[in-house]
């Protein structure tokens, strides 16, 4: 069976190319979708198995990141995408899209009509723009994407990318194995800045919904499906491919 992965884009997204290369790397077709075409019905989700939201800058940040377009799904595509879903369909929420999915509500969820938005992307600790590579760790978690992942090794680029929730939620989370990524250091440990690059509560990178099938992150895995993206590639040898790559590979294999 063709998987059929809808690119979700709009102004200020600037990783749907390389999203989609990943995708097609993994043995997906990717189509490239403007969300005024999709809130127009010029596009349906129905027609895919496989959303993604692209990192980028939507809307320029404007309000708080992802703000915006998370507005624009919950209130224009909310039916459409709790069927999504409901039918087996699956998310993947990169950086900016990490934003977008805690924004509308489908982080860590439930997604539902009067279920208010409970976790939170703001500003890094540093108070500046962390452009760097990072070390994460995969705990036992139900997320559809990260199938034999323990560990892997990712860049960050963000100004907004301090997962914030309350002690509880954290713990529920925790609980449920919706925790999918902690920032750790080069051995694997728990640890401040720089190895926790944005002050994550707990360290948090990455969350899942209860389906594990819906999936944020902060680092961008589709920066890293090819050996020699690795930044040391040179000096430590070119692996065949990059760590990136099974998270698309294990969700296509799934959706398929």
């Amino acid at each position: 069976m063709s998987v059929k992965v809808c690119i979700l884009r709009t102004a200020g997204t600037n990783c749907d190319v390389e999203t989609a290369f990943a995708f097609e790397q993994a043995g997906a077709t990717a189509e490239f979708v403007h969300i005024n075409r999709m809130l127009r019905g010029g596009a349906s989700l129905a027609d895919y198995q496989i959303l993604a939201i692209p990192g980028g800058f939507t809307y320029g940040d404007d309000i708080s990141a992802g703000k915006i377009l998370g507005n624009e799904l919950r209130h224009g595509l909310g039916d459409k995408l709790r069927e999504f879903i409901e039918r087996g369909g699956a998310i993947l929420g990169i950086c900016n899209g990490f934003q977008v999915l805690a924004k509308t509500g489908l982080l860590p969820g439930p997604f539902a009509p009067g279920v208010a938005q409970n976790v939170t992307l703001t500003f890094n600790d540093s108070a500046k723009f962390e452009d760097r590579w990072v070390y994460l760790k995969v705990p036992e978690n139900r997320s559809v994407f990260t199938d034999g992942v323990s560990e892997l090794y990712l860049p960050v680029a963000h100004a907004e990318g301090k997962f914030v929730a309350d002690d509880s939620v954290v713990k529920e989370m925790t609980d449920n194995r919706q925790v999918v990524f902690r920032y750790v250091d080069s051995k694997g440990e728990a640890d401040g800045y720089p190895w926790n690059p944005n002050g994550s509560v707990a360290g948090i990178a990455g969350i899942c919904d209860v389906t594990g099938r819906v999936l944020g992150l902060m680092p961008h895995p589709e920066r890293h499906v090819l050996g020699h993206q690795h930044p040391r590639w040179t000096r430590e040898g070119l692996k065949d491919e990059g760590d990136g790559i099974a998270i698309f590979r294990n969700v296509v294999d799934h959706m398929r």
